[in-house]
């Protein structure tokens, strides 16, 4: 017993000796190198928002000529050779926002640009810019984020990032289905819904025969929640009419 006794017994475990000197000394150059990546990230977002300007000028003006090129397209391939979505990004900045959210593109930076600009151009003249520029300069980029797509949304409901490692091959297929899948929803919905409604669809068809009967209700629940009133109101008067079919 004596001996189970030493055996199961558990000293406290043993504090590291603390020196204070180098222990400040650490944490003053861990802060150090947050607020140097947090000045770059700002310096870096101020930056692509005059490179979308001048991309817009290059554009316009067929400045691609003196190289050579044919096209505005060729020019983007040379400059953005593994996705030219960035570049075209940055360009909507300054095509889409008003002249006074423009002037302060500087102070909020492309990232946060961008979703202003997917609420300029889904609340047209509806848009309060200056409203949303103040939020913009104030909030931070991911909190931002999330305001947008709530208000885009009409919703408050949780929410978390998924990130994918595509192939370049694999992209085609990805776009074009994500892309279908927005002409359905209506453009005001998220990439976010899009994928949900390609996943639905999967689900459903691959439970339709003799899969799990809860999966595939479950399914077809989500996707009927992702249409529009119109075709809601189609969905409802099939089913109605194939249930009298079926009755008759």
């Amino acid at each position: 017993m004596i001996g189970l006794t030493s055996l199961t017994a558990k000293d406290p475990p043993l504090l590291p000796k603390l020196d204070p000197v180098r222990a400040g000394f650490v944490i003053e150059r861990i802060d150090d190198i947050l607020r140097w990546d947090h000045a770059v990230e700002a310096r870096r977002d101020s930056k692509f928002v005059e490179l979308g300007k001048f991309m817009c000028e290059v554009r316009a003006g067929q400045y691609w000529r003196i190289e050579n090129l044919k096209s505005f397209d060729e020019f983007l391939e040379k400059r953005f050779p593994d996705s030219r979505r960035k570049a075209y990004y940055l360009m909507s900045i300054h095509e889409h926002l008003p002249k006074p959210i423009k002037k302060q593109l500087p102070q909020i930076g492309w990232a946060k640009a961008v979703d202003l600009v997917k609420l300029a151009r889904s609340e047209r003249k509806r848009f309060n810019a200056a409203i949303w520029a103040r939020r913009a300069r104030e909030m931070p980029k991911e909190e931002f984020r999330v305001k947008v797509q709530q208000h885009l949304n009409g919703d408050s409901e949780p929410f978390d990032f998924v990130h994918f490692k595509l192939y370049k091959s694999q992209l085609p297929v990805v776009e074009q289905a994500i892309e279908t899948a927005a002409l359905m929803l209506g453009s005001d919905k998220s990439r976010g819904y899009c994928l949900e409604m390609i996943c639905a669809d999967f689900l459903a068809g691959a439970h339709a025969a003799s899969g799990d009967p809860e999966i595939l209700v479950n399914a077809l629940v989500r996707s009927y929640i992702l249409l529009n009133q119109e075709q809601k109101f189609a969905c409802k008067a099939r089913i109605e009419s194939s249930d009298r079919k079926l009755a008759s």
